[in-house]
């Protein structure tokens, strides 16, 4: 099992958690869409070349967001993360991926 946690600002959360979760994620035997998620000050600065969502290239952008944190069963864990990809608005998401241990 894999725990994935991803930062999404407010405009996007049910969107990008609704895919996630179409995709497979957040089960947790008999139940589904299970997510932990708080809110957040996130900050970046768009280079040149990039295609910002929000901002623009050169100065730093400080943003409203959530982190949301879920568990994915392994077999799953590439179809989730692609779903995350396609559906956050973000050009470049942020986003961590941790293998986890079961006792």
């Amino acid at each position: 099992m894999y725990k994935l946690a991803f930062f999404v600002p407010d405009s996007h959360v049910e969107v990008v958690k609704g895919a996630v979760f179409a995709a497979g994620g957040g089960r947790i035997g008999d139940y589904d869409h299970c997510a932990w998620q708080v809110p957040g000050l996130g900050q970046f600065r768009p280079l040149d070349g990039s295609q910002p969502f929000i901002g623009q290239a050169g100065q730093v952008e400080r943003v409203e967001e959530w982190k949301v944190e879920l568990v994915v069963a392994d077999e799953l864990i590439v179809a989730v993360v692609a779903a995350l990809k396609l559906s956050h608005p973000y050009e470049t998401p942020a986003y961590e991926v941790w293998r986890l241990e079961d006792f």
